[in-house]
């Protein structure tokens, strides 16, 4: 059979060191062959696809309802407002809702997601058949019995749910990751949460020192969602999520935007929200809003051998052609309407 072979050239950030160097990458069939050196490369930056380390896309049929409230009122199953909403819209509704949301991703450089989808087994097999026919990397975490045919368990707090023990069992015995959202209240939950080891914490917006040390010597990730946090009124400071506290710590950040009901899954807008209310260096924030792509058990990183998901920017189609860093403007300034060029391979 005929290999299929592509080149792409520029000022790439290559490896997760993110190093700008000017390069020819070379694509075998999706894959990256090799990164030669060239001089003469053109000042297009190619950048690693995004991955937006959590989302729930299923909420795109609640997007911007008006609603009000506090964080159990609003998306605390199994009675939040979202949960009333979800059971009320229609199959084809939710599809094309989630559809819609994972083409404005793709289209803002986002090439995966990790999705806490509601509805059982029925809820997955929907964001399934959205994705279907997209290059798109998706990574499940079901709830309600979907676990079953997700790549994992998404648990909402060990408060939240019954039978968390039995549930976190039967889910490794499939060889199903888990994942589990603690410390978006308070820190009462994280504790028992790490107990189980899980694969993923989401927010970790009040977590103590002790408990993110604790997160950095299990090797646990954290997945936080700055916008998501401060809209949902869990946070008021920028000291909460405590990025810059997780990375002194050597916590594995994740970036993602939570529920689309009233964020945008835009990574862009969450890099530059971040950077802004933060502070952290912008090389830290474009590794997190890559990283998460390490669920799906292959990077979007672009050193040899890895599978092609990057995108390509022209500075030169506007301003940015007077930046003289690419990796802090792609964190701050950068837009979807910059992007020339992308190639996914999910």
């Amino acid at each position: 059979m005929k290999k299929t072979l592509h080149q792409i050239s520029g000022q790439a950030l290559i490896g997760d060191e993110l190093t700008l160097s000017p390069v020819d990458i070379i694509l075998e069939d999706g894959y990256i062959t090799a990164i030669e050196d060239n001089a003469r490369a053109p000042q297009c930056w190619i950048c690693p696809a995004l991955f937006n380390a959590h989302t729930h896309l299923g909420d795109t049929v609640a997007m911007d309802c008006g609603a009000t409230g506090d964080l159990i009122a609003l998306v605390t199953p199994p009675n939040g407002l979202k949960h009333r909403l979800l059971a009320a819209a229609s199959r084809k509704d939710l599809v094309s809702g989630m559809r819609l949301s994972i083409q404005e991703m793709i289209t803002g450089g986002i090439g995966g997601c990790a999705d806490f989808r509601e509805g059982g087994v029925k809820g997955v097999s929907a964001l399934k058949e959205a994705k279907g026919g997209l290059s798109f990397s998706t990574v499940i975490f079901g709830r309600d019995g979907g676990e079953k045919e997700a790549d994992g368990l998404g648990i909402s707090s060990v408060r939240d749910v019954k039978d968390t023990e039995r549930l976190v069992r039967e889910a490794r015995q499939m060889g199903k990751k888990i994942a589990f959202h603690a410390g978006e209240r308070d820190s009462e939950d994280v504790d028992s949460a790490l107990l189980y080891e899980p694969d993923l914490i989401i927010h970790a917006t009040h977590a103590t020192k002790k408990q993110l040390r604790k997160c950095a010597d299990m090797a646990i990730p954290i997945a936080v969602c700055p916008r998501s946090n401060w809209t949902l009124g869990v946070t008021k400071t920028a000291k909460k999520p405590p990025l810059r506290l997780m990375h002194e710590l050597g916590c594995t950040l994740y970036l993602g935007t939570d529920n689309v009901m009233f964020v945008s899954p835009d990574m862009f807008s969450e890099m530059a929200f971040a950077s802004t209310v933060y502070g952290l260096e912008p090389e830290t924030l474009l590794r997190a809003a890559i990283q998460g792509s390490e669920l799906t058990g292959e990077s979007f990183f672009i050193r040899t051998g890895a599978r092609a998901n990057l995108f390509a920017i022209d500075p030169f189609q506007s301003a940015m052609q007077f930046s003289r860093d690419p990796v802090t403007s792609i964190t701050k300034r950068v837009s979807c309407g910059h992007i020339v060029h992308n190639i996914f391979n999910s």
